[in-house]
């Protein structure tokens, strides 16, 4: 009987929502004691004890208050790249279960590189997908996010990105157009979805973690340009200059860059070459010996976490540098600032929009992707425009990953200081 409800109520969901543009499926309903799994056994596997600096000090997780509904979106949106054409994008919606309230803080949760394509928010709490090999543990930052914030009465929000998830259309890794349509249609279908609900939103607030946080600062410009209030925003280790990221890990390589650093070069030029409509780009900035197994993993051409692994060792073994990837006129900085691909990077910047709004930006000392320059170029360019909106929280001992367990914990309490 119970089953047979429950079936019933995902089909009227899906008509409902169907009628309207877009598609709301009810996944499953989330119990505070998973909720509390996620921020207990499944924080510590995703970094370890081993992994942490000495310096790092492990934050500390508010446990879930509220059970949560876990819904899959399907919803309209465009392109502006290709003159706003229409597509189909896909992403999560996490209610929090609290009989009576209809009065709920939003949080839009921007994610960081995946790379498998069902690795996203959509699939976070789904241990198979249409790839046919589970990408659960990958889609770990996202379930941690709503147990943490939906857990305490946040409705979380968050967009999969245009190819990502169930999205037809090819990734595109870094391109602001196309990312702030991604993550301003979920929230407008979204924002439907839970007026039909008789909810409504008090205070809209952000958050992303690494190329999610340039996707966030880039999704709060978008809001302010067309009027909605973003009550507060938290970015952790987040490049939000991926041109000085990439002459930073290109000519100035530091002893422990990221080894999976080497991707982004990739992700970038193939999504650039799609979306910018630059047919050869990226070949004409790899190296042949190397184009492929790029274009695999750009592609996901693969059929199994050991077929990825075995195309990202193809070009780690042996190690080189960043550099090594990239055809010879690559090797001069001056070159690569005027080409075509060092204009599109540039252009993907979000560092020179006025925020309105607070935003916090923790950057980890220890972090293996994100330099601490790279990690203040944002807030120190605010300034410089006389802009005191960002403020930076440095991590002691902060990793990549322990950088964002930090900001995801500290900035709960700031959030809910807003309410």
């Amino acid at each position: 009987m119970r089953r047979l409800i429950f079936i019933i109520l995902v089909l009227s969901t899906v008509a409902d929502a169907r009628a309207h543009g877009a598609v709301f499926t009810l996944i499953k309903k989330v119990s505070t004691a998973q909720l509390n799994h996620i921020l207990g056994p499944q924080r510590a596997n995703f970094l370890p004890a081993g992994s942490r600096s000495k310096n790092y000090q492990w934050p500390k997780a508010v446990a879930a208050r509220f059970p949560v509904a876990i819904y899959r979106v399907q919803y309209p949106s465009v392109v502006p790249e290709w003159h706003n054409k229409p597509t189909s994008a896909s992403g999560l919606i996490a209610i929090p279960i609290i009989p009576g309230t209809h009065i709920f803080p939003v949080v839009c949760y921007q994610h960081g590189t995946v790379y498998g394509k069902y690795e996203v928010p959509s699939y976070a709490f789904s241990k198979t997908n249409p790839s046919g090999f589970s990408q659960y543990s990958g889609a770990y930052e996202t379930r941690l996010m709503v147990a943490q914030y939906a857990g305490q009465g946040f409705v979380v929000e968050a967009a999969d990105y245009f190819g990502m998830g169930d999205s037809s259309l090819p990734e595109a890794y870094t391109v602001k157009g196309a990312e702030q349509a991604a993550c301003l249609g979920l929230y407008r279908a979204a924002a439907a979805f839970l007026a039909r609900k008789d909810i409504r939103q008090s205070k809209l607030f952000l958050a992303g973690w690494s190329a999610g946080g340039l996707v966030t600062t880039a999704f709060l410009a978008k809001l302010q340009s067309v009027g909605i209030k973003v009550t507060a925003t938290f970015t952790a280790s987040s490049p939000n200059d991926p041109f000085a990221g990439l002459n930073c890990w290109l000519y100035h390589p530091r002893k422990h860059e990221a080894i999976w650093e080497n991707t982004l070069l990739g992700l970038t030029l193939f999504s650039y070459q799609h979306y910018d409509s630059k047919p050869g780009l990226a070949a004409s900035v790899l190296k042949p010996k190397y184009y492929q197994a790029f274009r695999k993993i750009y592609d996901r051409d693969y059929h199994s976490q050991a077929g990825l692994a075995r195309i990202f060792n193809s070009l780690i073994k042996p190690r080189v540098p960043l550099l090594a990837y990239l055809r010879k006129p690559y090797q001069n900085p001056m070159y690569f600032a005027d080409s075509t691909y060092g204009k599109l990077l540039a252009r993907s910047q979000t560092i020179r929009t006025m925020f309105l709004s607070p935003v916090r930006m923790y950057e980890g000392t220890d972090d293996e992707a994100i330099p601490v320059p790279l990690g203040k170029l944002a807030a120190c360019y605010q300034a410089a425009m006389g802009s005191r909106s960002i403020h930076l929280v440095e991590v002691p001992g902060g990793s990549h990953r322990g950088t964002f367990l930090t900001a995801v914990a500290q900035s709960l309490s700031w959030f809910k200081h807003f309410e």
